[in-house]
């Protein structure tokens, strides 16, 4: 019996404002040989990446029909929500995606079809088609294929592309196994050892500061400590080269400090126990520019939020962007700085002298009037960190919250003392980000970025 043909689609699209000028890209392979079989692009006028990103599933999808309507078929994207929706594990909520989403289901048979999510590096081929379309529309054209300068290495798609022998279809776990199965070296690993992977430099742009959820592609192992109160596994076997064993996908969580407030140019002191003020005019536009600028990395599945206003109208203006839903978490609320909330630091100084040195010098010093003292945040914000790390595993989730929060966990994470929370700038709207491994250990990857502001 002749086996059924195998193919693979990756698609991609983009859009240069989301939405704005977009385009989609998408292109057919033979996993046998990375041989290109089809290439398909379009510019589509304005548009979100989101509808981008179908569009060009659905075209590529529609030209492995028309190769081989039986073929089996791998849709590799770089798009998380595109995947995870398409393979029925997340909801689908935007009226935007809902067409397209059935309009991919209908192309071919859903036994026929296997999803799996790639980093942004391993969809260069189609990436690059979806750029060309969007420049063609710029310049009032459709995009030509003998016009196409995308570049495969096909040597890449012999060793990645190949289908995942077992596991149901959509398992990006089995998916994650085959690549690495394919990266793993040809000899010297006998049956059941883990094969080490390839050393990894350190990423030149902040876009892939917090691109983590996905196949399972190596990470560079973090030197950090396991965070205090989590337990860590027993040591492993030290590899012969690289960084370190693939400990599998991090849960990154990327940290976003609110907006300004009325407040926040004043430096008052502005925690959990005050007036709960709203976000001014300035910190509406600095929450409008993060959107766009997560919207545009494209990395976010999940939005969780601190409950006092200036976070939540911070997260929903991200989360309206990204067709999410937020989620919000009482232990992300900022210090309670009890009778020094609304007083500036010289205020607090001339009032309670006693009580600010001793509060500068031990972590278990509480502000005057019973607020919370570090080491009372440090519990709460640790034990908010362990059920958040529970519910998205592997995943990338925006959390949005305050000063001390982010500080704590910056500082838990690089294993630092608690006088470094003194140490650290950490501006409104300003983003960080850390990943958290499956041994415990944690890697900051970013602090106090504010580019997006600019």
């Amino acid at each position: 019996m002749q086996r059924p043909l195998r193919f693979v689609v990756e698609a991609d699209g983009g859009s240069r404002g989301n939405p704005g000028p977009a385009g989609y890209g998408s292109v057919v392979l033979d996993p046998a040989t990375g041989e290109t079989l089809a290439e398909r692009a379009e510019y589509i006028g304005v548009a979100t990446n989101n509808v981008a990103e179908y569009k060009g599933l659905i075209a590529g999808l529609k030209a492995a029909r028309e190769l081989a309507p039986d073929a089996q078929v791998l849709v590799r994207m770089d798009s998380k929500l595109v995947v995870e929706q398409m393979s029925g594990r997340w909801k689908i909520k935007h009226p935007d995606m809902k067409p397209l989403a059935a309009e991919a289901a209908t192309v071919l048979p859903r036994s026929q079809v296997t999803y799996q999510w790639i980093p942004r590096e391993q969809n260069k081929h189609a990436d690059r088609l979806a750029n060309e379309a969007m420049d063609a529309g710029k310049h009032g054209r459709q995009w030509e294929p003998s016009a196409s300068t995308a570049v495969f290495d096909r040597g890449a798609a012999r060793a990645l592309a190949t289908p995942p022998a077992a596991g149901p279809p959509g398992d990006a776990a089995a998916g994650a196994a085959a690549v690495r199965a394919a990266l793993a070296p040809a000899s010297g690993t006998t049956a059941g050892a883990a094969a080490s992977p390839p050393a990894v430099s350190a990423p030149a742009e902040a876009d892939t500061l917090f691109a983590a959820a996905g196949s399972g592609a190596p990470e560079p192992a973090p030197a950090a400590a396991a965070a205090p109160g989590r337990a860590a596994p027993a040591p492993t076997a030290a590899p012969a080269s690289g960084w370190g064993p693939d400990m599998g996908t991090p849960a990154t969580f990327v940290l976003l400090r609110h907006g300004e407030t009325a407040l926040t140019p004043q430096k008052r002191f502005s925690g959990s126990g005050g007036t709960d003020p709203e976000l001014s005019p300035a910190g509406r536009r600095q929450a409008a520019a993060v959107a766009e600028a997560l919207a545009a990395r494209g990395t976010v599945q999940a939005v969780v939020s601190s409950p006092l206003r200036r976070c939540r109208e911070t997260a929903q203006a991200v989360a309206d962007r990204l067709g999410l839903a937020v989620v919000v978490e009482d232990g992300l609320r900022e210090t309670d700085f009890g009778a020094w909330e609304g007083l500036t630091f010289g205020e607090v100084r001339e009032r309670f002298p006693d009580d600010l040195q001793a509060w500068l010098d031990s972590p278990k010093a509480a502000p005057t009037g019973g607020g919370e003292s570090f080491s009372a945040v440090t519990r709460r914000v640790s034990a908010t960190r362990d059920r958040l790390l529970a519910a998205y595993a592997g995943r990338t989730v925006l959390v949005v919250t305050h000063v001390t929060p982010v500080k704590t966990l910056v500082r838990l994470a690089l294993g630092a003392p608690p006088e470094s929370l003194f140490r650290m700038e950490l501006s409104a709207a300003s983003l960080s980000a850390v990943a958290y491994y499956a041994d415990g250990n944690a890697s900051v990857r970013l602090l106090n970025d504010t580019s997006h502001l600019r």
